[in-house]
């Protein structure tokens, strides 16, 4: 029974990428898709690609065929933009082309397509980016400064207290800004219940929603259907999860601050800001879904990013003590050692800025960013990208399948330029500095990591101002060393990464030594 089941099983699969890249767009006379790896037939160049680490296999391959490169995962297009020009030329200034998204089916079976992120271009994404815009521009973030260096203090005192869990306090640090930003919601300064379901939901979805991963899904949507208790169907019992945490870290927030919007009693926030400036004329249930997605969308969007980078600095300062020393001699001559910076320090802190933009090219939290969809055929230097089209045979084994091109940004190959950038394997904020000894004129908020044209993060100015606080205060605060172990022998500490749609270090050791008393005795102050 099972050989005949396995047998048939098979047989389907292979019809269904045959069929899949039968549907498969042709390049029209006289142009043709980008170079690349050849395909196999039905397979595409799966077996090329470490699906680990895909953006590795994409850095060599620039090398072979250059800075646009052209593959097939199962009946799927990939163009892969490996530098930094490309990708302005297409998703910058062809905006109008690629700023739609693809369907990822998992991102439907983990149940986020909601996501801001994740919503095709057209009226309910627009819908969404106004809510965005009107919260979370660059003159709205700043007046978050207070709550930043106020969660700073909280992030200072807890890793004073438990330094070996420096981890969990970097994500509690952004859960509360971000909660508090976006609910007014005040966390518990450690173990709160919606922070510990967030960082298990970001962990299911860091590994589960890489296109490369998804791709099969999309080919063979049939693999949704199968039950979870079936042999191998580990990702439909992840799935299950993810839903019944989304729904703590979606909703309860959310209530909460429309039952305090009602009482009159909603702390300031971008939600209560949201919910006063409801239409009356339109429905109101719908205009709260929204709000309620949006607002969701920063938590999933900005808090893996976010503390995933923080975990990055604290490694790269642990791994360069001499980039550390010269950071906190930069900051000991402006600011005395009674008192912590503050934003009004920031210009006098060059080096403090280029660390972290080196820490956003170092390691890229999101090595290949997010998959951008085309909306119509196009022709880049006589490559063609064909548009994205779904096929709705509304059957049990091709609903809905994508055969269009995911065009991906690889954000890893641009930082690892090495026209651009020299031994681009070490941590080196000096790169950022011009021959007269100045900041280079681009902005963090700039940074590929954040994306392009209409797609391009609206949290990066919110992200940026967090970012900068934590950095700046731990480095005026400790000195971050190597742990020791009982013989009082240095534990040695590897450069190496999580995997998945978002990266971080993989976990270490490390000790924190008070730099000045004085400094860490005025975070009581403000927290006692």
């Amino acid at each position: 029974m099972w050989t005949t089941f396995l047998a048939v099983f098979c047989g389907v699969i292979t019809v269904s990428l045959y069929l899949s890249n039968a549907r498969r767009r042709k390049p029209p006379p006289a142009v043709s898709f980008p170079p690349g790896p050849k395909p196999r037939f039905i397979i595409g160049n799966i077996l090329d690609i470490n699906t680990s680490e895909p953006w590795l296999t994409y850095t060599d391959w620039k090398k072979a065929y250059g800075d646009i490169v052209y593959s097939r995962l199962l009946g799927q297009n990939f163009i892969i933009l490996n530098s930094d020009k490309v990708a302005k030329a297409l998703m910058d200034q062809r905006s109008a082309i690629y700023s739609d998204r693809p369907v990822i089916a998992t991102n439907k079976l983990f149940g986020v397509s909601f996501s801001t992120v994740s919503l095709p271009y057209g009226d309910e994404w627009r819908w969404h980016r106004k809510l965005f815009h009107s919260a979370l521009h660059a003159e709205a973030a700043t007046r978050y400064q207070d709550l930043y260096l106020q969660e700073t203090h909280v992030l200072l005192e807890n890793i004073a207290q438990v330094p070996t869990q420096f981890l969990a306090h970097l994500q509690g640090y952004v859960a509360s800004i971000i909660m508090g930003l976006t609910y007014g919601y005040a966390t518990a300064p450690r173990d709160d219940p919606i922070v510990t379901s967030a960082v298990e939901l970001v962990a299911l979805l860091a590994e589960a929603l890489s296109p490369e991963r998804a791709a099969l899904l999309s080919a063979l949507p049939f693999l949704g259907y199968i039950p979870s208790w079936f042999p191998g169907a580990n990702f439909k019992r992840c799935a299950i999860r993810a839903h019944k945490l989304l729904n703590e870290v979606k909703n309860i927030p959310f209530d909460i601050v429309k039952r305090r919007f009602a009482e009159g009693a909603a702390p300031p926030s971008m939600v209560a800001d949201l919910l006063s400036q409801m239409d009356g004329k339109h429905d109101i249930n719908r205009q709260e879904e929204v709000i309620n997605d949006t607002a969701a969308t920063v938590f999933l969007a900005g808090f893996e990013t976010s503390a995933s980078t923080l975990h990055s600095f604290i490694l790269a300062m642990l791994l360069y003590p001499d980039v550390q020393k010269r950071a906190q001699a930069e900051i000991d001559a402006v600011i005395d050692s009674k008192r912590l910076p503050t934003f009004e320090d920031r210009y006098s802190l060059p080096y403090v800025d280029a660390i972290l933009r080196e820490v956003l090219r170092w390691h890229p939290v999101v090595p290949l960013g997010i998959p951008h969809a085309t909306s119509t055929d196009d022709v880049y230097e006589g490559y063609f990208i064909p548009k994205g089209s779904h096929n709705h045979s509304c059957n049990f084994f091709f609903a809905d399948l994508y055969v269009g091109s995911l065009v991906i940004a690889n954000i890893w190959a641009m930082a690892r330029d090495e026209d651009k950038y020299s031994n681009v394997a070490d941590f080196v904020p000096e790169r950022h500095f011009d021959s007269d000894g100045r900041l280079a004129p681009e902005t963090i908020a700039s940074n590929p990591i954040f994306g392009y044209g209409r797609r391009i993060c609206p949290g990066r100015f919110a992200a940026e101002g967090l970012l900068w606080a934590a950095i700046v205060s731990i480095l005026a605060t400790f000195h971050i060393s190597k742990a020791t172990d009982s013989t009082g022998t240095d534990i040695s500490v590897d450069e190496k990464f999580t995997t998945g749609i978002a990266v971080q270090p993989i976990p270490f050791p490390c000790e924190f030594t008070p730099r000045s008393k004085g400094r860490l005795s005025s975070t009581r102050t403000t927290h006692p």
